[in-house]
């Protein structure tokens, strides 16, 4: 097989379907693209996730002077009531769940009201009508409910909290935005892998005599198929590369460049690295559908 011969019948066919080339480049640009961002949603929601499920507590409020639920009818929560629920967290049923327990008393529950809603909200309330509560952080996130129901209806203890449930709703916001990225990524593939065979066969059928001559000269189909294939994994590569690097620039100047310093709320995000191990998956992707779309394309132009 002549390396040289089928590289520049390659390079002929793409130059005269120079707009359709241009047009696979762009349309496989843009699905990469989404794919690319799909993951790295993917891989920032399982950071997030992992982060928080180490970090979030559950919150055991007491009775306060002005709580109204039915397990606390007698008002605040008295000194027994309080041990009660330390003996318990501290007990032999709940201790192996828990890695660590904290009280918080009216001063710092107060403080930390003035804190997050500032002194002047904040004036509405007295130290007096705090909740006392214990912040419980377990070994496992997942046992959250085995503490909800060891204090729920207990004398005393005003709520149950379990922080993690709060974020479940972003985390499933955020799936379902990765699934949206996932779907649009999908329609152009698929636009892409159509686009691939339909620039083959124009290009085949512009060539035909010359695969007529070919024929008669006795090459394979191999060597025929060969520089059609290449058209289509030409395109697909530059869409790849060009793919690979929005989502790189995507990372660095969006993320790094603009979300780390403005959402300080999130910690953890994914990083460059992340978006690196995304380049040869983009590409291998790109240049696998383009050489299959490409390869059934030219070999039923050839049967027919």
């Amino acid at each position: 097989m002549r390396v040289g011969l089928i590289l520049t019948e390659a390079l002929v066919g793409l130059r005269r379907n120079a707009s359709m080339v241009i047009s696979v480049v762009l349309v496989t640009f843009v699905s990469l693209t989404f794919v690319g961002a799909a993951i790295l949603m993917q891989e920032q929601i399982s950071t997030m996730r992992a982060y928080w499920s180490e970090r979030a507590q559950v919150a055991v409020y007491m009775c306060s002077p002005v709580s109204e639920t039915d397990t606390c009818v007698d008002g605040e929560a008295t000194q027994e009531q309080l041990d009660v629920v330390a003996g318990e967290l501290d007990g032999d049923a709940l201790s192996p769940l828990i890695g660590s327990v904290r009280f918080e008393d009216k001063a710092e529950a107060y403080a930390n009201l003035i804190e997050l809603v500032g002194e002047e909200q904040a004036s509405v309330l007295t130290e007096d009508q705090m909740q006392q509560s214990f912040w419980v952080t377990l070994k496992d996130p997942a046992q959250s409910r085995v503490i909800a129901e060891s204090f729920t209806g207990v004398q005393g203890v005003e709520e149950v909290v379990d922080q993690l449930k709060y974020l479940d709703p972003l985390f499933s916001a955020l799936t379902v935005a990765t699934y949206i990225a996932v779907g649009i990524a999908a329609l152009m593939l698929i636009a892409a892998v159509l686009l691939i065979a339909t620039t083959i066969r124009l290009s085949a059928y512009a060539r035909r005599k010359e695969i007529g001559i070919m024929r008669l000269v006795g090459a394979s189909n191999r060597v025929i198929q060969t520089p059609f294939v290449l058209e289509g994994v030409f395109a697909a590569f530059l869409g790849s590369v060009l793919a690979s690097a929005a989502v790189l620039a995507g990372m660095h100047f969006g993320v790094d460049g603009y979300l780390r310093g403005r959402v300080p709320s999130i910690t953890t995000w994914v990083t460059m690295q992340d978006a690196a191990f995304v380049v040869p998956i983009l590409i291998v992707i790109g240049v696998v559908l383009a050489a299959l779309s490409a390869g059934f394309a030219i070999r039923r132009w050839l049967r027919t």
